[in-house]
């Protein structure tokens, strides 16, 4: 082969493997702003659920404090169950919250790191 055709073939081969390394930083832009949306949605959602469990955590509360003013020591040691159940629930959440805010703060540097490429 001589030099010319080796240079202009070896030129060919770099600008198409360069073309197919910007297609597939595309993809992964476009994959990182997907996973960026979901986060954020599953965060939503998450907070959403803490908000509800702390509203049954304060009725819960009331409906304690009610049965023990009342003497009914059943109905309180079931409220007691619950709070318990609740509580539980709500750690749960939480915990989940902050893997959610760690996937997000991951998916972010990702997209940063893919765009500037």
């Amino acid at each position: 082969m001589k030099p010319l055709t080796t240079a202009a073939v070896v030129a060919t081969v770099v600008a198409l493997s360069v073309g197919v390394a910007g297609a597939q930083n595309g993809r992964e832009i476009r994959q990182d702003r997907q996973d960026v949306r979901q986060d954020r949605r599953e965060l939503r959602h998450d907070n959403r659920e803490i908000r509800q469990d702390r509203r049954e955590l304060a009725g819960d509360r009331r409906e304690l404090r009610a049965d023990r003013q009342a003497g009914r020591t059943d109905e309180v040691r079931q409220d007691r169950r619950e709070l318990r159940g609740d509580r539980r629930e709500l750690r749960e959440d939480v915990r989940d919250r902050r893997d959610d805010r760690r996937d997000l703060r991951q998916d972010r540097r990702e997209l940063a790191r893919d765009v500037r490429q």
